[in-house]
């Protein structure tokens, strides 16, 4: 008897687990395909910066304004992609030689670093939570496949470059154009775009308009990573 009943409740449980699995699949893939039409109205980043101003007491002005693929400046694009994730138009989400190389680096006793692709970023902006947890990159890796397969290389860095924090409550191109330089994302410079694209690590403890001389050096690496790259032509490899 008690068997039977460990044997039907262990069956129920599994029912209800499959159940839940079925369900957030359905429900990511169908989030990920209205992305794939409709501009995300905000990101998780987003919601964690009020929430955490919420607690703090500290109220915080979130500044972003969308913009498509055509009102982003091209050289915002490609500095991005030197910054950030160089072989973007050639992976399916994980640059594997980066991963080898952030291994290999702490496998020898140097500091584990990050070799999150620009795909995972903004899997992660949109979809999830900020964190280090193994359910995270789980569910980051999970949302980067989806995202590769259902929206395709521009429009992922459409989105990118519409969700990333450039400063505290700083989202998307437009608003840290603005809020840096006093320009519109259409208009800004290979050396401003590169001055964005080198505090991306680590927008809140950075400026782009008042660099430090560590900032200046790397944006000055973005801008020979740009030409090496071949300038506004690298596009051509991920427009539809």
């Amino acid at each position: 008897m008690l068997k039977r009943t460990l044997r039907r409740s262990f069956s129920w449980l599994w029912w209800w687990v499959w159940r839940g699995v079925f369900l957030f699949v359905v429900l990511s893939v169908s989030l990920v395909m209205l992305f794939r039409v409709v501009h995300p109205p905000g990101s998780m980043v987003m919601v964690e910066r009020k929430i955490q101003s919420w607690i703090h007491s500290e109220p915080i002005q979130l500044q972003r304004a969308w913009r498509s693929w055509p009102q982003l400046a091209d050289s915002a694009k490609v500095a991005v992609m030197a910054a950030e994730d160089q072989r973007f138009p050639h992976h399916f989400g994980f640059d594997i030689t980066e991963l080898r190389r952030a291994l290999r680096a702490s496998m020898e006793g140097g500091r584990l670093r990050g070799a999150s692709t620009i795909s995972q970023q903004t899997a992660k902006n949109v979809f999830l939570w900020t964190g280090r947890s193994w359910a995270r990159k789980g569910l980051e890796a999970w949302f980067t496949v989806l995202i590769e397969l259902i929206w395709g290389k521009q429009r992922i860095l459409e989105v990118y470059l519409n969700v990333a924090e450039w400063d505290a409550g700083v989202f998307g191109l437009e608003a840290a154009a603005q809020h840096y330089f006093g320009v519109p994302a259409d208009a800004l410079t290979d050396r401003q775009a590169s001055l964005l694209a080198a505090i991306l690590p680590s927008p809140r403890t950075r400026s782009a308009s008042r660099p430090s001389p560590q900032v200046e050096q790397r944006s000055q690496w973005v801008r020979q990573q740009m030409r090496n790259l071949g300038g506004a032509d690298y596009l051509r490899h991920i427009v539809d």
